[in-house]
């Protein structure tokens, strides 16, 4: 199997978030074929078409940083039954001007962590809306909602629990299959 690079990209901008401990455990497990990237999303301006004519140069970077990824990890947490402004300010910000979408077509995944038993279930698939738009084929299966977040780590940020950890390796299973179908 051909080795990928994969763009993560993480919806919550806190020090100690469940969504960035657990890309971290992702990509701790990733499978040799997975060369996976962190991508910081922290210090994008927020997307304002007026500026398309002369872009900030972190929406330069990062666009430059989508199209040079074979596939897509997004890890976000639910902010009022949706995905966090960042997140959405990445998508945006990546999808223009029109007519040059850096995430046309790359393969993606999502996966929701939150403290609670929901599990970003709401945010998961209000991102799955967006990805559909900018066309980012998104894994159907497995689904990836990761509850009780707040147990699943010690106080280093390790992922401690090990029925959580198979379930994240036979997602990241299925997510290499996936990109290498897709890409």
């Amino acid at each position: 199997m051909k080795k990928y690079k994969i763009a993560v990209i993480v919806g919550s901008l806190r020090k100690e978030s469940f969504n960035l401990k657990t890309a971290k455990a992702l990509m701790a497990m990733s499978p040799e074929s997975l060369s996976m990237e962190l991508l910081d999303i922290s210090g994008l301006p927020m997307f304002n078409e007026d500026l398309e004519a002369n872009p900030p140069k972190e929406w330069v970077a990062f666009k430059e940083q989508i199209k040079a990824a074979d596939g897509l990890l997004f890890l976000t947490p639910e902010y009022n039954r949706s995905v966090p402004g960042v997140l959405k300010n990445a998508i945006d910000v990546a999808s223009r001007p029109y007519g040059q979408n850096s995430w046309d077509g790359k393969p993606g995944a999502i996966v929701s962590v939150s403290i609670g038993n929901i599990s970003g279930f709401g945010a998961n698939h209000h991102l799955r809306q967006s990805l559909t738009f900018v066309n980012v084929p998104a894994m159907a299966q497995p689904e990836a909602y990761i509850g009780g977040a707040s147990k699943l780590f010690d106080d280093k940020g390790d992922l401690i629990n090990d029925s959580t950890k198979g379930f994240l390796k036979s997602f990241l299973e299925a997510f290499e299959k996936w990109v290498d179908t897709n890409v």
